[in-house]
């Protein structure tokens, strides 16, 4: 009967992203199907029941859009070409902008600070582990798209 529950709940967190992703271009779509994926593996990965589901994943969402800020303003630091002839204040303007350093220290604040909000609604050990689960998915996924390209 949990199992039950537990597929319930994925399919239906499936279901609400692909809904919400219709109006959105190609990309957005991919997108949305990788992040249902990556909703239902958590999931799974973390035996997260139905309430947990419920209040652990509002949380997820709020530190997924602040991860994706941090890494998109790390991202931008490093694509932007620098431009000739600046003087010395610039060039340390330029070099606070690039420090990748920075960028990860914030990151890890940030994965800090939702570990102890994950660990109230799921314990410190799942909490500890989300960070994990975060990280297989990602090579899953990156595993994947290596298969696709050859």
């Amino acid at each position: 009967m949990l199992r039950f529950k537990h597929l319930f709940v994925t399919i239906g967190a499936i279901i609400l992203c692909i809904a919400s992703a219709s109006a959105q271009p190609r990309d957005s779509k991919r997108f949305a199907a990788i992040e249902s994926e990556k909703i239902a593996y958590i999931t799974k990965e973390l035996s997260l029941t139905p309430a947990e589901a419920q209040r652990f994943f509002p949380i997820y969402n709020q530190y997924s859009k602040e991860i994706w800020a941090i890494r998109s303003k790390k991202k931008e630091s490093t694509t932007t070409p620098s431009p000739r002839g600046v003087n010395a204040f610039n060039k340390s303007d330029r070099s606070e902008k690039r420090d990748i350093l920075s960028y990860d220290a914030k990151e890890l604040d940030v994965k800090k600070e939702y570990r102890k909000k994950f660990a109230e609604v799921v314990g410190s050990a799942r909490a500890s582990q989300f960070f994990e689960v975060e990280q297989n998915f990602r090579e899953l996924l990156y595993k994947e798209l290596q298969r696709r390209n050859r």
